[in-house]
């Protein structure tokens, strides 16, 4: 069968090299097969298909460095997730045998017991035994956060392939960010990395595993991984076994463009997120050991595992050229500096120039304050209606007056510009039956939020100030206090901090501990996206697509809002409802609906105005090097493209979420309600961008009047200027 597209050229930076013990790890990892049953009389794979497929060499690429029982035991984790995968293909997908599907996957978690030796079930089928055997032999070299860690990526591979059923039962192709989100935890990268840490010896220190650096190595590793595979699965999962789940697909059909070209812009993508890992590698996570103050033995642990993924990617890049699972026919076989030595052909240099050097570049050479003209927008069809709250008025007098009284309006804000702004519109909107006390604190919490996102750039960001970027977050954390919050006030000096204190006092006060630690996490997220805004602006650098649309959530304090909500029904629908894969979905599409139509009505303020280098158009223009008219089309299609994901979810999964949980009727009315709340809270964003006095065309410009801010003085600030001193 001929191939459906060339396989593109590859950004390849670095060697694949081959592990020297990979014929004792395939002459292990063949008999281990055969006696947990996944060979002859599975009705999956006969030995000639496990030859073929070659898992062992897959390892000894992808862990070169590791000796030979770790290489072997991390073989058989391989074959059985590849097992795994083509049993549940066999067995339920191709029947779509949901129920079915479910009930088998349900089981599984049983297997991965905390406590190392606890007993578990008796295995079933050779799914169930092998990871019986795996987990036990694994989890006693590693501590009780990783095996928390590791359990948690085995669970979401396993469970999200409920999710490609579901794909396929309806014959739904994603959008391009649905699409990303869920194959991490479909595709199992996240899962791959954390037997990284596993055969590097190279378990990451708790203090850091879960921070944006780490988890960017990660995602992007992840997003590499499956990108690349799905250039060369395409053949195998589209025209053979009808999968919907493929990043070529998913393109092809969102760019509405041949097949070829969507191969393209697939792995532009993967040299994107190739170039994303570099990036963090080399200037974000050196910073991250500085300022958690790691020990050399966890800084090394942190190297080996940046290491480790580079090892990885490589290796799975030679593996898939030559495994028979793959369309590999014709696939360059790399022009090496090392002249064809066996295990060098990722060492390409001609792919370190070209196209992927080209995309670099264009990350780095935007030119700030370009004339834009008026920002252009599309016709948003949100099928929504707008319910405004009776005391907005009111709510804007006293979120004004409270912006007085706590100094918002000394420097780069004054009276009628926050009244133009109009942030208790906004608030009227998302909570249109909120009581008049809930609508005013709403509506000052949108207002410290605006504040503080025109802050920093202006304060921090046009002097390259990141030290005091970063000490400023220190004391507004510590302006919230977890135990005793009536204690803020003692800590706030500036307006920030004096404004935050206020509000976290009346706010979290009342909380139930627990609601009162997700309130602060949501505000951390938030101060912490500004130091990555920051970043970028230091480095001149048009943030990475996939990077962008994950940190513009927190960039735009989606979650602090969000959660205002949430905690209505946090009391009446149980944990697993909120915490579940379907209402996270729905709340994602809520939310990048509304981070993109922001960036398309505060394009001209932005890129014009303020420089900036954070707007999804501007990031749309660098990736694939267009124009803005055609990046604001592609928005829009993303756009309509999370609408109708957010419909699809609440029509199709809702329901079926409702069942397999058993939800009594007030809990599917809280639930209704919820949903209810999420559809206000995209009307009232609309609505409010419509009307608002900050991104007309007249108003960017008046506004621009007002940042005459360089330097933050007054009372409590003086830290601030001392952190400039010593970081120049």
């Amino acid at each position: 069968m001929a191939q459906p597209f060339v396989l593109p050229d590859f950004y390849l930076p670095h060697p694949a090299r081959l592990n020297a013990h990979v014929e004792t790890a395939r002459t292990h990892t063949r008999a281990w097969a055969r006696r947990m049953g996944m060979l002859e009389g599975s009705g999956i794979w006969e030995e000639s298909d496990l030859e073929a497929h070659d898992y062992a060499g897959l390892c000894a690429y992808t862990h070169p460095d590791c000796d030979a029982e770790k290489l072997s035991l991390v073989t058989d984790w391989y074959v059985w997730v590849f097992f795994f995968d083509d049993h549940f293909l066999e067995t339920f997908k191709r029947t779509q045998d949901r129920a079915g599907g479910q009930a088998y996957l349900d089981r599984l978690p049983a297997f991965m017991p905390m406590a190392p030796g606890r007993q578990v079930p008796e295995p079933t089928n050779p799914v169930e035994a092998g990871l019986a055997d795996l987990w036990q032999r694994t989890v006693v070299h590693m501590g009780p956060a990783w095996r928390a860690r590791f359990a948690e990526s085995t669970r979401n591979l396993l469970n999200e392939s409920i999710w490609e059923l579901s794909n396929i039962n309806e014959g739904r192709i994603a959008n391009p960010v649905e699409y990303i989100e869920m194959r991490r935890k479909v595709g199992g990268a996240p899962w791959s990395a954390q037997l990284v840490e596993f055969a590097a010896d190279a378990e990451v220190p708790a203090a850091v595993a879960r921070t944006r650096p780490l988890r960017v190595l990660t995602e992007t590793f992840a997003d590499a991984v499956h990108l690349r595979n799905d250039l060369f699965s395409y053949q195998r999962e589209v025209e053979d076994e009808g999968e919907l789940s493929n990043g070529v697909l998913v393109l092809e059909t969102f760019l509405d463009c041949p097949t070829q070209e969507a191969a393209e812009v697939v792995n532009d993508l993967l040299t994107s997120r190739l170039q994303q890992f570099e990036n963090t590698a080399l200037t974000e996570v050196p910073a991250l050991c500085r300022e958690k103050d790691l020990s050399p033995a966890e800084c090394s642990a942190v190297a080996l595992y940046a290491k480790g993924l580079q090892d990885w990617q490589s290796g799975g890049h030679e593996w898939h050229l030559r495994s028979s699972r793959y369309m590999n026919e014709g696939a360059a076989p790399g022009r090496s500096l090392l002249g064809g030595v066996l295990g060098t052909s990722a060492l390409d240099v001609t792919t370190l120039f070209g196209r992927p050097a080209a995309a670099r570049l264009r990350t780095f050479t935007h030119v700030p304050h370009q004339k834009t003209g008026p920002s252009l927008l599309p016709d948003f069809d949100l099928p929504f209606p707008l319910a405004l709250s009776p005391h907005h008025e009111q709510a804007r007098e006293r979120s004004v007056a409270w912006a007085e009284r706590t100094g918002l309006l000394g420097d780069i804000w004054d009276g009628p510009l926050l009244r133009g702004f109009d942030l208790a519109l906004c608030a009227a909107g998302i909570d249109p039956d909120a009581t008049p006390e809930e609508l005013t604190l709403s509506a000052e919490w949108l207002t410290w939020g605006t504040y503080a996102d025109d802050y920093y750039p202006i304060v921090f960001g046009r002097t390259k100030n990141l030290a005091g970027a970063r000490l400023t977050n220190e004391r507004l954390l510590a302006c919230m206090p977890l135990d005793e919050p009536a204690a803020a006030p003692a800590y706030a000096v500036s307006p920030l901090e004096r404004g935050l204190a206020d509000l976290w006092v009346r706010t979290a006060g009342p909380m139930a501990p627990d609601a009162r630690q997700e309130l602060r996490d949501a505000i951390a997220a938030m101060l912490e996206s500004w130091l990555w805004e920051l970043h970028n602006l230091t480095q001149h650098r048009v943030p990475d697509p996939v990077d962008y649309l994950e940190m513009r959530r927190d960039t735009f304090g989606s979650d602090l809002t969000l959660l205002l909500c949430r905690l209505r029904r946090s009391q009446r629908l149980p944990a697993t409802v909120l915490r579940s894969g379907t209402v996270r979905s729905l709340e994602s599409a809520a939310v990048t609906y509304a981070c993109l139509v922001n960036d398309l009505f505060s394009y001209q303020k932005e890129i014009e105005v303020d420089g900036e280098v954070h707007n999804a158009l501007l990031v749309v223009q660098t990736f694939f090097g267009c124009d803005h008219r055609a990046a604001l089309r592609i928005v829009d299609d993303l756009l309509r493209g999370r609408l109708r994901q957010f419909l699809h979810v609440k029509e199709n999964e809702l329901p079926v979420l409702v069942a397999d949980l058993g939800l009594d009727a007030d809990q599917r009315a809280q639930l209704d309600a919820y949903v209810g709340e999420l559809q206000d809270w995209m009307a009232g964003i609309v609505n409010w961008h419509r009307n608002v006095r900050r991104y007309g065309e007249d108003d960017v410009h008046a506004g621009a009047g007002t940042a005459r801010l360089g330097q933050p003085s007054g009372l409590g600030t003086a830290a601030v200027r001392l952190a400039t001193l010593l970081a120049r």
